[in-house]
């Protein structure tokens, strides 16, 4: 079954430092998310961001939970390219994905800073017309993501 790429991106009213600090910071993913899941770090990597995750090295498994409760998948979290304040590169494998990669880089802009999110991704399951369905919910759930982030800073 092919990779499938999903690109998104959303500009928001704040500076690249500011917004960085909250993208590579686990309250901020998980605000992003809600309310339809949250993820959660391996004991072992309490107190880590995505930014002081040693590159390369898998941390474990990252829970996913539906609505935050329920635990529906999980992510071998692999940061594997980092470019503080600019760029992360998260390349993994899920228990539903053979591949998983997902790439979030900051751009100046006036008046803020432009997000954008690039996930590539591969079904485990050769179920025709899976990676599709897929691409299309995960092409929605980082427009969510998106717009979370978006009204998180238009509200501060």
């Amino acid at each position: 079954m092919a990779a499938r790429i999903v690109e998104n991106h959303v500009e928001v009213s704040a500076t690249t430092a500011v917004v960085w600090d909250r993208v590579v910071h686990p309250d901020g993913i998980n605000h992003e998310m809600r309310p339809w899941m949250t993820m959660s770090l391996p004991r072992r990597a309490a107190g880590l961001t995505v930014e002081t995750i040693p590159l390369g090295r898998p941390v474990g498994r990252a829970w996913l939970r539906l609505f935050g409760l329920i635990p529906f998948d999980f992510d071998h979290l692999t940061v594997v390219d980092l470019e503080t304040g600019v760029r992360f590169l998260e390349r993994s494998t899920m228990m539903s994905m053979r591949r998983w990669e997902h790439e979030r880089t900051l751009t100046p802009v006036a008046g803020g800073t432009r997000v954008h999110d690039r996930v590539t991704l591969q079904p485990r399951l050769p179920i025709p017309g899976l990676d599709a369905l897929l691409a299309r919910v995960v092409d929605e759930f980082f427009k969510h993501r998106q717009r979370r982030l978006q009204t998180y800073f238009a509200t501060r």
